[in-house]
């Protein structure tokens, strides 16, 4: 529910603020006296397009902001939840500016938003039906969502959707695994020859540097026998080594030590040296003694490598890549061994969700096609109240393809005359007939939209359009019964709708400061009877003018 719409450099409005009520809430005043910009300022909040020439002539930006109380609604709380917005205390503060290059900008609870928000959460804030949005009427989409929603549908239609995306998975799954059987039959011969040789390979991870390391010894031995020889004479095997030098230096050391014994820590430096030295040649005096010419371990690692090489110029530049290959390869043959009996899971998976879905879609067809009569029957004696006696209403339910919405196309045909067949509505109706047909639906679908229990805001714009006399008291009538269960906001120029408001607004133009401005105020019991006189009378409201005014608002109440 609207709870205060705040309007700021918007068209003629420099700045007003309004606070709504629960019930029905009537704008009036006089032809162009800006009526109609509260709604379409309302119209900005639910994610309608923004323009630069909303902006009030000489500012640079036009802002609207509005508080909805949400706080049984429980669609909207999810919504913001998804999108990482909390509501606290049952208010929900959504605003949107307007810049000068026609480019906006949305808030929500004071963070930043999208317009795509402030459209997924406009249908549980409000529904604005003006003059220039009864081409939804027309929609098929609109027509089926009317009727779902006066069928109380929604979880049987939650149920068919979640089914028939179950379907399409499968169905593309299936397709996937047939196409790709076909592709891997035609591959099973070279899988189970590439499998067939690197297994005989039986390589292991790191082989190749091991024997690449061996295969450079044996290739100079005769260069490493040499090197390591002197190496190990400098060490160990010499008169000078560097062994024998370590224990000549030692042997000094210890007979200074007995001069003085302050040197006896060099000493003590001097033994992990020698130590050092010696277990060094020990071990480069063992690694010669392994050493020995094998031409033909040599030929044997020259060919083992080639292998390996080979086998890097096809499936991968590492033994590790190699592997990998093949347990791929491993893989696509198993699949292909198993591929019949995914495929007939599948196929039993299709059949079970085909049958279910069509169950399912069946029993939405029979809540649609009952639901259609009764509605049908509700709108004509609606519209009977509304000067349209001799209307006949139908909802025709069509079969249609497979959807997520069912298998069934809604159509509303309507026939304003006698002897005329019913038609569909954008052929036959005229533009005061499809407000009256709109509002006729309203009035019959707004107790079961509303079963969660929230309040939505429901705003009519000129829906007096092209009728008077009787026919706006009905209209009157209907619209304060929709305000029962619904807040109403309504744009009227018709004295007989606007007795029946619980509110009424003025918007006035005035002048300030040598320029027009817009402004709203709410009226008190004689300012209303004097406005509803003057919606009789014109300009000069006479005492018979407020003595028919006082006589339709008693009226209204009875």
């Amino acid at each position: 529910m609207l709870v205060e719409l705040t309007v700021e450099n918007y068209a003629v409005v420099d700045r007003l603020r309004v606070r709504f009520h629960a019930g029905l809430n009537l704008l009036t005043g006089e032809t162009g006296s800006g009526k109609s910009i509260v709604v379409d300022a309302l119209g900005l909040l639910l994610g309608g397009r923004a323009s630069n020439e909303m902006i009030r002539s000489g500012e640079d930006r036009a802002r609207v902001s509005g508080i909805f109380e949400v706080r049984d609604d429980r669609a909207v709380r999810v919504a913001l939840e998804q999108a990482g917005i909390g509501v606290e205390e049952g208010e929900l503060l959504v605003e949107r500016e307007v810049l000068g290059g026609g480019k906006s900008r949305a808030f929500v609870a004071n963070r930043p938003a999208t317009v795509a928000l402030l459209r997924e959460l406009a249908p549980h804030l409000g529904d604005i039906h003006g003059q220039h949005d009864q081409q939804l009427l027309f929609l098929t989409e609109t027509q089926r969502d009317m009727l779902d929603g006066f069928a109380g549908a929604q979880k049987l239609i939650d149920e068919v959707s979640e089914t028939y995306h179950a379907l399409r998975r499968v169905d593309s799954e299936l397709a996937g695994v047939e196409r790709s059987e076909k592709e891997k039959l035609r591959m099973l011969d070279l899988w189970q020859f590439q499998k067939r040789e690197i297994e005989s390979l039986r390589l292991h991870p790191g082989e190749d540097a091991v024997l690449e390391s061996e295969r450079r010894v044996l290739q100079n031995l005769g260069r490493i026998l040499d090197t390591a020889g002197g190496a190990y004479a400098a060490l160990y095997d010499s008169p000078e080594s560097a062994v024998a030098l370590a224990r000549l230096a030692a042997k000094k050391m210890e007979e200074l030590t007995r001069i003085d014994p302050a040197l006896g820590e060099i000493r003590e430096v001097l033994k992990p040296a020698e130590i050092a030295l010696s277990e060094a040649a020990y071990a480069l005096r063992d690694y010669i003694s392994r050493l020995e010419a094998n031409p033909t371990r040599l030929e044997e690692i020259e060919t083992r490598l080639a292998a390996i090489d080979k086998a890097k110029r096809k499936y991968g530049a590492t033994i590790e890549e190699i592997l990998g290959y093949l347990d791929q390869v491993a893989r696509s043959l198993d699949a292909v061994e198993h591929a019949g009996e995914r495929i007939d899971q599948l196929r039993l998976e299709h059949s079970k969700l085909r049958d279910q879905y069509e169950a399912l879609a069946g029993q939405l067809t029979a809540r649609r096609t009952e639901a259609a009569g009764k509605l049908a029957k509700r709108v004509e004696a609606e519209l009977a109240a509304l000067a349209m006696q001799r209307a006949v209403f139908e909802i025709v339910v069509r079969p249609a393809e497979a959807s997520a919405s069912g298998k069934d196309v809604i159509e509303f045909l309507v026939s304003p005359n006698l002897g005329e067949a019913p038609k569909p509505i954008e052929k036959i109706a005229s533009g005061g007939e499809i407000s009256r047909i709109a509002l006729a639906l309203k009035t019959c679908i707004s107790a079961p939209a509303r079963a969660n229990g929230a309040v939505r805001t429901l705003v009519f714009d000129e829906v007096d359009a092209g009728i008077g006399g009787g026919v706006a008291e009905g209209v009157g009538r209907r619209l304060k019964r929709l305000s029962a269960n619904n807040q109403v906001l309504c744009v009227t120029h018709l004295a007989q709708i606007a007795c029946f408001a619980d509110h009424h607004y003025l918007v006035e133009k005035r002048e300030q400061k040598g320029r027009t401005v817009a402004t709203i105020e709410e009226l008190d019991d004689a300012a209303r009877t004097r406005e509803i006189g003057r919606m009789l009378s014109g300009q000069k409201v006479t005492a018979e003018a407020l003595k028919h005014a006082e006589r339709l608002i008693a009226m209204s109440c009875k």
